[in-house]
C-alpha cells in the first residue's frame, strides 16, 4: 500500500551508507533523534570504521534524489563478554571471540513511514549477524516512550529482558530504556528463575498425572472383591 504522503509509486532498494551522504545522514539524525551524535559518529558510519551500515533509497524519487537516504540503520560488532547482556547469553567462556551485533541507530523519514523499511533494515542486521559464526545475538535500546518501535520489535521476534531505569537523559530529564535481544546462530538465554518454577511445577504435573493415570489402570485390572455391609464401630476407652 502506498503512502498517501508520497506523490509517487516508491522504489525501495538498500544499500551501504558511503561517503556521499554525510550531510544528509546527519540531518534525518537530528530531524529524528532527540539526541545529538558527534561528527566522529558520522564520520565513521559513512567510512564504515567499526560501524556497519544500510542505506533505503527510493529509486523512483524525483528531482535527482533517487540515492538520496531516506532511511537508515547504524550497528557495530561487540564482544559478548564485554557488553551489558553478557549474563543474559549462554556461550562458551572459553571462546573469548564470541560476539553480539548492537544497533547503535534506526531511522525512517516521516512520509516514508509504514512501508515496512524499518522492519527491512533490521532484517539487513539480522542477516549479517547470522552471517557471522561466532554472534550469538542482535540487542539494542529502545526508549520507553517509543511504542511504535517497541511494538515493531515484539512482532519481529525481539525479546524485551530489561526495563533500565534513567537509561536516557534528554533536557536534564530521564527516561527509562527498554532493553530487546533478538537470538541468532544457536544463541539463547539461560532460564530466569521464575522459568525455572515454571518448568518445575510444569514437570511436576506432568508427573503427577503420570501416576494418576497408572493407578486408574491398575484398579481396572485387579480382580474385584465383594462388597461388605457397612459397620459402625463404637470405640469406648
Amino acid at each position: 500500500m502506498v503512502n498517501r504522503k508520497i506523490s509517487h509509486r516508491p522504489t525501495i532498494c538498500y544499500r551501504p551508507i558511503q561517503p556521499s551522504d554525510l550531510e544528509v545522514l546527519e540531518r534525518l539524525h537530528a530531524d529524528i533523534f532527540p539526541i545529538r551524535y558527534e561528527e566522529e559518529f558520522f564520520q565513521n558510519v559513512v567510512h564504515a570504521r567499526d560501524i556497519v551500515s544500510w542505506a533505503a533509497v527510493d529509486r523512483s524519487r524525483p528531482n535527482g534524489h533517487s540515492d538520496e537516504l531516506i532511511g537508515f540503520v547504524t550497528a557495530r560488532i561487540v564482544l559478548a563478554k564485554e557488553t551489558e547482556i553478557g549474563d543474559l547469553l549462554i556461550y562458551d567462556p572459553l571462546k573469548p571471540d564470541q560476539t553480539l551485533v548492537y544497533i547503535l541507530t534506526l531511522g525512517v523519514v516521516e512520509t516514508y513511514r509504514n512501508l515496512g523499511i524499518a522492519r527491512s533494515l533490521i532484517r539487513q542486521v539480522i542477516k549479517y549477524a547470522s552471517s557471522i559464526p561466532t554472534c550469538h545475538a542482535v540487542y539494542l535500546h529502545v526508549i520507553s516512550y517509543n511504542i511504535p518501535a517497541i511494538h515493531l520489535y515484539k512482532k519481529m521476534s525481539f525479546k524485551c529482558i530489561r526495563r533500565l531505569q534513567g537509561f536516557y537523559l534528554i533536557n536534564d530529564q530521564h527516561y527509562d530504556s527498554f532493553l530487546f535481544v533478538y537470538y541468532v546462530n544457536g544463541g539463547c538465554s539461560p532460564c530466569s528463575p521464575l522459568e525455572l518454577l515454571v518448568a518445575a511445577v510444569s514437570y511436576m504435573t506432568s508427573s503427577l498425572k503420570t501416576v494418576a493415570a497408572r493407578l486408574r489402570k491398575n484398579e481396572e485390572e485387579s480382580p474385584k472383591l465383594p462388597k461388605c455391609k457397612e459397620t459402625n464401630f463404637l470405640i469406648s476407652i
